[in-house]
């Protein structure tokens, strides 16, 4: 279901554009509906913005040629959506040769209850789809899952969880809380309790499973005033918390699989539809900045910074309006002049890289308006055509919580351009609702603002329920409010795919060099008998090396114990490094004015073992991982900073 919204009907007649085949009713109908709706709860939130926003898009929108060469973004049919599915998941070969297993046994073995139930359904349903065009079948599931029960499950059954288990069941204990462990649910009473732990020790959707099997009450909470918007916070474990930009690149790479795969699960459970666009590539216009792609523009940033991860026209724009607009009254929401926002665009578009361009000349509505107008114009959705749907369903799904678990998942499976750009605009978004009193917009102001120009793309099917604008248009307005607000909880990434992915690099670096099955039985044995041994003699304490070549020619020799933790470690390198008697090879930028070593700029990596790169949680107990990860290198590393451009 994707959200384009009903405009006024003088505004449809006589408008070329795609975006424009709405359902006909009038402004003054469509504020009337979000007054009654007013009326008629507790809330005082107003859709008013929202729609303002619409007509102003349709306005600057009407005079534009059309384009031929729309992405075609369609929803596939039966069997061709789980085809694109598998390969999204990285399981394409279990549709393919029956020969070729590659990789897919390894991420299969990593895989919980829930989300291998949620692959077998795909399987079902394209093998279904593959015999009604009397194509030849695909493997059996039970061939994949290892499932041992001989009778094949009717066409028309669903799956049965609990006769689910994936094959090469983990030999370690890193992922133990995804199978077996039960979150800390709080009381579903909660009444006036304003903090909540968000647990991401045990996946999404097997803490939804637990709850639906149990006697827990399924709320629905659609929480208005702003006031009310209860906080969450993450438990932090043992192992700590892991935010996006604290794993290598490599290992990020695993992560949108997995978590698409969670997602898929999470919405089987809860019984929402997940739908995807598949899209055509289309053809881009010839500018430098507006209207291209955005990994284009990152590639020709990149030539002048290498390092640029948000397009550097967007952190003009942003820097611009951050220095002068924040107090600006009704920043975002007042409209700046389109002739002079067409003039602005073409300045920046023949001067911006030529460094010729004065911000300090430009009105800052024009600005904002600029600024809507890259999002909009962009080529395909900074929310991706893939994906839009599936951040529009995430409003259909009824408790809070399970929206943000959802939401977390989304912003992991997006292209790393997008996810570095909408983390880039959501930060400039929760800047100005701190500015509130002076610019007199809230949250909620902000969010019906910005939401057209988030789900509104004229590449898109338009295609709304007769008489679901306003429902589509508040749930639009609300998933923007809560990435906006809870974009901190989002921008993590959980322990139990943290857990999955050093799982998945485990299994992916076991190479059998013999294959005769009772070798391999025997390796495996003597394997699974020595991790059991290592179990059994866990030692309380331990002495590790920490390499800190790029400060001192010698390593640190470090102490564990249950109590020692990553902040500690790097204080006690700290107290090191001031020492006589070390050999400081390199502390530029380390050293303050005053002589003393700032502990803030040093970060400890674990590196190797299961784990491609990790930057540790300071409240990291490393004796705990040392158990996890027991073959991996520490080092201690300079903290890079954190500008858009980095």
């Amino acid at each position: 279901m994707l959200l384009t919204y009903g405009l006024p009907g003088n505004l449809i007649r006589n408008c070329p554009c795609k975006m424009s085949r709405f359902t006909r009713k009038s402004s003054f109908e469509l504020l009337q509906e979000c007054k009654n709706s007013r009326a008629d709860s507790s809330s005082n939130l107003s859709m008013d913005t929202f729609w303002l926003e619409v007509e102003s898009i349709k306005e600057n929108t009407e005079s534009e040629p059309v384009e031929s060469n729309l992405m075609d973004a369609r929803p596939p049919e039966e069997g061709e959506a789980e085809a694109e599915w598998l390969q999204d998941a990285g399981l394409s070969d279990l549709i393919g040769d029956p020969a070729v297993e590659n990789g897919n046994m390894a991420l299969l073995s990593t895989l919980t209850k829930t989300q291998a139930a949620a692959v077998q359904r795909r399987l079902d349903t394209y093998t279904r789809s593959r015999r009604k065009k009397n194509k030849q079948p695909v493997r059996d599931v039970r061939d994949i899952f290892g499932v041992i029960d001989s009778a094949e499950p009717e066409s028309g059954m669903e799956p049965d969880i609990d006769r689910l288990h994936c094959r090469s069941a983990s030999s370690n204990n890193i992922q133990k809380s995804d199978t077996m462990g039960i979150p800390d649910f709080p009381s579903p009473l909660r009444g006036s309790i304003k903090e909540e732990m968000f647990n991401t020790e045990t996946a999404y959707s097997e803490q939804a499973a637990i709850l639906f099997k149990g006697s827990f009450p399924r709320e629905s909470r659609r929480i208005k005033d702003e006031s009310c918007l209860p906080k969450f916070k993450i438990p932090k474990g043992r192992l700590g918390v892991t935010r996006i930009g604290d794993l290598s690149l490599q290992d990020m790479k695993k992560i949108p699989t997995l978590a698409l795969i969670e997602l898929t699960a999470l919405c089987d459970v809860v019984g929402v539809e997940l739908k995807r666009n598949k899209a055509v590539k289309r053809k881009t216009a010839e500018h430098k900045l507006f209207g291209v792609p955005l990994c284009t523009l990152l590639e020709n940033d990149q030539k002048l910074y290498p390092n640029t991860r948000v397009p550097l026209v967007l952190q003009a724009l942003l820097s611009c309006l951050e220095k002068k607009g924040l107090d600006t009254e009704g920043i975002l929401r007042v409209s700046g002049s389109q002739t002079r926002i067409k003039s602005l665009e073409q300045k920046l578009e023949s001067e911006f890289y030529s460094g010729f361009f004065r911000w300090d000349e430009v009105h800052q509505n024009d600005v904002s308006g600029l600024l809507k107008r890259f999002i909009r114009e962009l080529p395909n959705p900074l929310l991706t055509a893939e994906y839009l749907p599936a951040f529009a369903a995430v409003q259909n799904i009824p408790d809070l919580k399970q929206r943000l678990q959802a939401l977390n998942l989304l912003i992991l499976i997006l292209p790393e351009p997008n996810r570095n750009t909408l983390k880039a605009l959501l930060e400039f978004l929760r800047l100005v609702v701190t500015r509130e009193k002076r610019n007199k917009m809230n949250l909620w102001n902000v969010s019906t603002v910005i939401a057209p120009n988030l789900f509104m793309h004229k590449g898109l099917p338009n295609k709304i329920p007769e008489g679901k604008e306003k429902q589509l248009a508040e749930g639009a307005a609300d998933i923007v409010r809560m990435m906006i607000h809870y974009q901190d909880l989002l921008w993590t990434v959980a322990s139990f795919l943290v857990a999955q992915v050093r799982k998945l690099n485990e299994s992916s670096s076991r190479r059998y060099q013999f294959y005769d099955r009772r070798i391999k039985n025997l390796l495996k044995k003597i394997h699974t008998d020595k991790e059991k041994t290592e179990k059994n003699h866990v030692k309380p304490s331990i002495t590790v090396k920490v390499q800190t070549t790029l400060f001192l020619k010698d390593s640190l020799e470090v102490h564990l114990n249950n109590g020692t933790r990553a902040a500690d470690v790097l204080k006690q390198f700290q107290k090191h490094l001031c020492q006589n008697g070390w050999n400081i090879a390199n502390t530029v930028n380390l050293i303050k004015c005053n002589g003393s070593v700032d502990s803030m700029n040093l970060l400890l990596y674990e590196v190797g073992g299961n784990i491609g790169e990790h930057c540790l949680d300071p409240d990291t107990y490393l004796l705990d991982l040392y158990h996890v990860n027991p073959h991996a290198e520490w080092i201690i590393r300079q903290n890079p900073s954190f500008p858009r451009t980095v």
